[in-house]
């Protein structure tokens, strides 16, 4: 047996949804569709979902740090795609420092 993009798309979305995710159909969820997640396919990050995730988690600091919080998550950015993959991954992982005043 070959093992190619739909079958590990298939296993992955098995596995999301045993351990209690919500699955989607992509297309359904294609820019321009009622259920859309994002305006365009250059949207690589649900910004909406992520901002109401880190609205969900940080309930008591200020609107200002969740939204400086999430222009850094978008704004990682570095010469190699890997290492921005990684920043990424350990920025959700870990968190993002913030500054704010009480």
């Amino acid at each position: 047996m070959s093992l190619n993009e739909s079958i590990v798309e298939d296993a992955a979305l098995t596995w999301f949804g045993e351990l209690g995710y919500a699955v989607g159909y992509g297309p359904q969820l294609a820019p321009g569709e009622p259920a859309a997640a994002r305006d365009s396919f250059g949207e690589v990050v649900l910004a909406g979902r992520l901002r109401e995730a880190i609205r969900r988690l940080n309930p008591k600091i200020p609107e200002e740090a969740r939204e400086d919080a999430l222009r850094k998550v978008l704004r990682v950015g570095t010469p190699s795609l890997t290492r921005t993959n990684r920043s990424f991954h350990l920025m959700l992982r870990d968190g993002v420092p913030v500054e704010y005043r009480r």
